[in-house]
């Protein structure tokens, strides 16, 4: 499949979240005039809490915006596992994973992206694709304003959808969700908090681990704590069927929620901005077709459970440009190499995000148990250093840190 003149090779990309963006950034440094339509009204501006591990350090540095992205983690801080009584004992972090992450919030990742975007890139808010048709030359896609319900019809050379878990870009042309959204019967709740909760020094962070349940307090140098609620449910459709806070206190009750998690619901009921979704993985044998392919959680959602969502968007849209790069004149043969370079990574990640699934809600008490033991475990200097390299040195840890366009 050829690609038109470099002069006029024009490529919709669909979404605004950071996957979005660094492909519409990358693409433009090799030439691509890149239109991005969101279909919010404004750009996003906060975030919850993630960690910028080696692939997207590797890639956001090629993309000249890694500088922007300063590592939030708070100094000298301690995590906690608590209970409603008010207990407390040190605890497993999120930095006790494999991988060696920058920590901050989604916002500060978009942020940076943005901000190196070029001025003269076409922006179009409220706006979503309608209609998507192909042939062997360009795209047609039918564009409609959300605003005023104006449609045109635009022709493009690409079509990247990068927008999100329950893409429009790939269910108008890769088929209905149902075909590629695996459920893990979790729900999760993410937003920040308005300061740090009155049983914990503003460094400190804390986890309520109970069966099917769990609250994740984040902190940070410089920001405000940010929380990660998770439970299991039998029913993911019911939880959409009231306000988020109404499933949420049904989900931690009918127990007296104790003082922490007490600030952290009252807290939420007044949130800017809430992230309340359900648990899914997308799963697909190709993340293209044509001339339209798929990045980010569109084609891969790994779930917060495995932390690399940012990592993956960024790493997956650099080295999208990489071989569009690399094979100017085929668009098919870079498209199916950035698919055979970039699958077994996000197939490791997707498999890490399962696993960790326990670490961040445990289903069964041997799994409290467990994270007891390796908290014991840690405290014993022979067998915290050996935990320690482990860490930083076994499968995960090196999967998540790999520069995979260097691999």
């Amino acid at each position: 499949m050829d690609i038109t003149n470099e002069s006029s090779r024009r490529v919709l990309v669909v979404g605004l979240g950071v996957s979005g963006i660094a492909t519409a950034l990358r693409l433009r440094r090799i030439g691509w005039t890149p239109v991005l339509i969101e279909k919010a009204a404004a750009r996003r501006s906060g975030g919850y809490f993630v960690g910028l591990f080696g692939a997207g350090r590797a890639a956001a540095q090629r993309l000249g915006v890694l500088d922007g992205m300063a590592d939030r983690a708070a100094p000298d801080g301690a995590n906690f596992d608590i209970d409603r009584a008010g207990n407390r004992q040190r605890g497993l972090g999120f930095k006790d994973l494999p991988g060696l992450p920058r920590l901050m919030v989604r916002g500060d990742v978009e942020q940076a992206v943005f901000a190196e975007l070029p001025a003269d890139v076409e922006i179009r808010y409220s706006t979503v694709p309608t209609c998507i048709e192909q042939d062997a030359d360009g795209v047609d896609v039918t564009l409609t304003n959300t605003a005023d319900g104006t449609t045109a019809a635009e022709r493009f050379d690409l079509v990247v959808g990068a927008d999100g878990l329950r893409s429009t870009v790939r269910s108008l042309v890769f088929g209905p969700h149902e075909k590629y959204l695996h459920r893990l019967n979790y729900m999760i709740a993410a937003f920040d908090l308005p300061g740090p909760l009155s049983d914990l020094a503003r460094q400190d962070g804390a986890t309520l681990l109970e069966l099917g349940r769990s609250m994740w307090i984040f902190p940070f140098g410089n920001h405000a704590p940010t929380v990660l609620l998770s439970y299991r449910t039998d029913d993911v459709d019911a939880e959409f069927t009231e306000p988020p806070i109404e499933r949420i206190r049904a989900a931690f009750g009918p127990q007296p929620t104790g003082r922490a998690l007490g600030e952290v619901l009252q807290a939420l009921e007044s949130a800017d901005e809430l992230l309340f979704d359900s648990v899914e993985q997308v799963r697909m044998d190709r993340w293209h077709h044509g001339r339209v392919v798929l990045v980010g959680d569109s084609a891969w959602c790994v779930t917060l459970y495995a932390g690399m969502g940012v990592s993956a968007g960024l790493a997956g849209a650099d080295l999208l440009g990489t071989m569009l790069e690399r094979h100017p004149e085929d668009l098919e043969l870079a498209l199916t190499e950035w698919e055979q370079k970039l699958r077994p990574y996000i197939e490791y990640y997707q498999q890490n995000g399962i696993s960790q699934r326990a670490f961040f809600t445990p289903s069964s008490r041997v799994q409290i148990a467990l994270r007891k033991v390796l908290m014991r475990g840690q405290k014993l200097p022979l067998t915290g250093r050996l935990l320690e390299r482990m860490r930083e040195s076994g499968k995960a840890s090196r999967m998540k840190e790999t520069d995979i366009a260097r691999a």
